[in-house]
């Protein structure tokens, strides 16, 4: 797996948002910005994606995506929870048709043996019928830090071109 890999995802991405006319968020945290710079890296982007959330800290999840203090308290950063309350923030705040989050511990260090290195959760939300449905993946990638936010970032544009082609 390589950045083209990543290029080539971003063209795909951006053919099928401006074909349905749609757009995108993104709120990361262990892919600290790379999702969004691999989307803005296509001339026109703006078209789709107006704007991301690198939120790495808790204070950031909760003060720029409504992620709740009880939710980051009792499951952690790196959680089904927080990737839900990070997407349908992102979505709500951006008003964006879909918002994609993650996140992870990317490593070397940060993991423990509930949430090894590698861990990262994602979540997608969109709009279906007037209400936020939300998706959420649990994934475990293997490599150093580099490797694993990759990885995220490749399963995220991937994950986010089968959403968008079955809504």
């Amino acid at each position: 797996m390589d950045e083209k890999i990543l290029y080539q995802l971003s063209i795909e991405l951006g053919k099928r948002l401006t074909q349905k006319k749609l757009s995108v968020t993104c709120a990361e945290s262990c892919t600290g910005g790379w999702i969004a710079k691999v989307i803005t890296d296509i001339a026109g982007s703006s078209a789709y994606f107006n704007r991301g959330f690198v939120t790495y800290g808790n204070n950031a999840k909760h003060e720029m995506l409504g992620v709740s203090l009880a939710s980051l308290e009792q499951f952690g950063a790196v959680s089904e929870q927080v990737v839900k309350e990070m997407a349908e923030g992102a979505l709500k705040v951006a008003k964006a048709d879909f918002a994609v989050s993650v996140s992870g511990i990317a490593g070397p260090d940060g993991g423990s043996e509930e949430k090894p290195t590698g861990t990262v959760w994602f979540g997608f939300a969109f709009h279906v019928n007037g209400s936020i449905q939300t998706v959420v993946h649990h994934q475990h990638f293997v490599g150093d830090r580099n490797a694993v936010r990759l990885q995220a970032a490749i399963f995220s544009l991937t994950t986010l071109l089968e959403e968008i082609v079955k809504n």
